[in-house]
């Protein structure tokens, strides 16, 4: 786990965001030491599609409200398998469960930091 910066700050609060609409298993990396198009993920995943749908909706909401950036694109909202949300900083992942154990995104970054989202979210 890596010590919490202010780059990480968006992508806690997508985290947090992804939490509170009941995401499985909310995950936030540290992929911008070995990847030049953005600074962290944030990879989420839910049971059905119409939680996946809630999830991203979430996400975009919580960052908007809170003075954040919005979305430069968004991938998937048509069939909610995965729904990618390119926020420039930083992209959010939201899976439906077996889209998500499919592409593995873990185990593709497993070299990468993971940030303790729920510490920094408890401090904030």
């Amino acid at each position: 786990m890596t010590d919490i910066d202010d780059d990480a700050h968006w992508p806690i609060a997508a985290a947090r965001a992804a939490d509170d609409k009941s995401a499985d298993d909310v995950v936030v990396l540290e992929v911008g030491p070995v990847l030049a198009l953005c600074g962290h993920f944030v990879i989420a995943s839910a049971g059905n599609t119409r939680q996946v749908r809630a999830i991203a909706d979430e996400v975009e909401a919580a960052i908007a409200e809170a003075g954040g950036p919005r979305p430069i694109r968004v991938e998937g909202r048509n069939d909610l398998t995965w729904v990618l949300m390119d926020y420039g900083d930083f992209v959010v992942h939201v899976f439906l469960d077996e889209t998500r154990q499919y592409y593995d995104l873990e185990r593709l970054w497993a070299d990468v930091d993971r940030v303790d989202w729920t510490e920094a979210a408890a401090s904030a």
